[in-house]
């Protein structure tokens, strides 16, 4: 994909979000590859006022792997878009008003130091020296296009992976002791869905993930950033107003207030 053809695709992502309106439409065509997708989000960030302090991790739907190869894909979370919040507290998480919005139950690792650069074999069974801390979290995902998710992974990732959040809970400081662990999602007291997180798997496989892929892009962890694992009890919709409590079992829970953003 060409400059000219990124630039005005990503320039409506960024002045909708910036201004905090929807889109009736994908402003374009969507990217057909994940060079184009990310070539795609290059340009967005490079033209967003804040700083990257992370990154939210997703798996690509089995039915697009042929089209967008890899297991997983990621989004930047802005530093403005970075929540932290005690036990048992309540992030107020801002989402776009006639664009999707969902809240996702997620193992956030913060990233104890840099990555060399350049090095892009990381696996789940390498990257552990990286994990400064792995906390209770959830993944704010929000568009300014309800039907984002929809059109398919290279559109995800065109518009910051659908990422307008990520809530950083109660540190789990036994997390090499785990295997799994179990978590239950509700909005407004009422269960939404329930899973289980394998953590090596899980979130040091989204770890390596993300190693590799930002090495594949010139680029480089940083000590603090804060990487979003992936969802475990499911994408659940959420609207302004709306309040998801999301428990994790022997770890802790946290809540999240959703407001207009």
């Amino acid at each position: 994909m060409s400059v000219d053809t990124s630039q005005p695709i990503a320039h409506a992502f960024t002045a909708a979000r910036a201004a905090g309106r929807s889109l009736p439409a994908y402003p374009g065509t969507p990217p057909a590859t994940l060079a184009e997708a990310y070539a795609i989000q290059a340009t967005a960030i490079a033209r967003w006022p804040d700083a990257v302090a992370g990154w939210k991790v997703a798996r690509v739907n089995p039915a697009f792997a042929t089209q967008f190869p890899e297991e997983r894909l990621i989004g930047p979370a802005f530093a403005a878009n970075v929540h932290r919040v005690g036990p048992g507290g309540t992030a107020q998480c801002p989402v776009f008003d006639g664009g999707f919005a969902a809240v996702e139950a997620e193992i956030v690792i913060v990233v104890a130091e840099g990555a060399p650069a350049g090095k892009s074999d990381w696996t789940a069974d390498t990257v552990a020296p990286f994990v400064q801390s792995m906390h209770i979290g959830v993944e704010v995902a929000s568009s300014p296009l309800a039907t984002l998710n929809d059109i398919g992974p290279g559109a995800v990732i065109s518009d910051f992976g659908n990422n307008w959040g990520v809530v950083v809970g109660a540190e789990i400081p036994h997390w090499r002791e785990l295997e799994t662990i179990a978590v239950e999602t509700f909005i407004d007291g009422q269960s939404v869905g329930s899973g289980k997180v394998a953590i090596k798997p899980g979130p040091l496989g989204a770890l390596a993930f993300t190693l590799n892929k930002r090495a594949q892009q010139g680029q480089v962890l940083k000590a603090g950033d804060v990487i979003s694992t992936g969802m475990i009890t499911g994408v659940h919709d959420i609207r302004i107003g709306q309040q998801s409590r999301h428990v994790f079992a022997g770890c802790g829970e946290l809540q999240v207030q959703i407001t207009r953003a």
